[in-house]
C-alpha cells in the first residue's frame, strides 16, 4: 500500500504552513513546487521541516547537466530531501540530478509520464517507457507516473521494477486512489486535500490506504 505524499500547491505562505501542520499527521510526506517556492522562497523547506516529513521540491528540473546539478545542489542545500526532473532532457541531465541528490544524501525521482490531459500529446510512442528506463540506469530512486492512467503505471511498473513510483493526479484531475494504490508507492493528492473545508480531514480519509496506517 502506498504512502500518502501531500501537493501544496498553494501560494501564501501562511495557510501552506498551517495546512502542512493541520494534516502532518496523516502524510508521509509533503511535495511543493513552484507556486509555494516562488511565493515564499527555498527557506519555506525550513519552516515545513518542522513537522518532521520528507520534503519533495517538485521542481520538474529541465535543464542541461551543470545547470541540473546547480539547482539540486540549491535545494538540497535549503533542506529539501527529494526531487523531481525531468526525463527528456536525456540521460545525462538526469545523472546530474541524481548525482546532486547523493551528495547530499537526498532522492531524485524523474517524471516519466505527466498526469494531465496533455501529457498524453508527447508522452507517448515509447518515450515514457524510455524515460523509465533510463531513470533506472541513470540510478534514480523512481519514477512519477499518471493515476489518471493505471494502464500506463502498470506499464511503467514493468520498466522500473522496484523502483519506487509516485503517482500524482488523484481527486481534482480524476484519478482514483483506489485504482492504483496497489500498483504504487505514493500516491499524491494536492487540491482534494488543500482545497477542502477540512484539509486534515481530507488527508485522514485516505488513512486506509496508507503503507504506515499510524491513525
Amino acid at each position: 500500500m502506498p504512502e500518502l505524499i501531500l501537493a501544496l500547491d498553494v501560494t501564501e505562505k501562511k495557510k501552506a504552513l498551517e495546512i502542512a501542520h493541520a494534516c502532518a499527521p496523516y502524510l508521509d510526506a509533503i511535495k511543493i513546487g513552484y507556486p509555494l517556492a516562488l511565493s515564499a522562497g527555498l527557506s519555506i523547506a525550513s519552516e515545513l521541516g518542522k513537522e518532521g516529513l520528507p520534503l519533495i521540491a517538485d521542481f520538474k528540473v529541465a535543464d542541461i547537466p551543470n545547470t541540473n546539478t546547480l539547482i539540486c545542489d540549491q535545494v538540497f542545500e535549503a533542506g529539501f530531501s527529494g526531487i523531481i526532473c525531468q526525463g527528456f532532457c536525456g540521460m545525462d541531465s538526469v545523472k546530474a540530478c541524481v548525482a546532486s541528490a547523493r551528495a547530499h544524501k537526498g532522492a531524485c525521482y524523474v517524471v516519466a509520464e505527466m498526469s494531465h490531459p496533455g501529457g498524453k500529446e508527447f508522452f507517448t510512442g515509447g518515450i515514457p517507457e524510455q524515460i523509465a528506463a533510463n531513470a533506472v540506469i541513470a540510478g534514480a530512486d523512481g519514477i512519477i507516473a499518471p493515476a489518471t492512467r493505471p494502464d500506463r503505471v502498470r506499464v511503467l511498473r514493468g520498466f522500473v521494477g522496484k523502483k519506487k513510483i509516485l503517482s500524482p493526479g488523484i481527486g481534482t484531475q480524476g484519478g482514483d486512489a483506489d485504482a492504483v494504490a496497489t500498483l504504487v508507492d505514493g500516491i499524491i493528492v494536492g487540491r482534494s486535500i488543500y482545497e477542502a473545508k477540512d484539509p486534515a480531514a481530507a488527508a485522514q480519509s485516505y488513512a486506509h490506504l496508507r503503507r504506515d496506517k499510524k491513525q
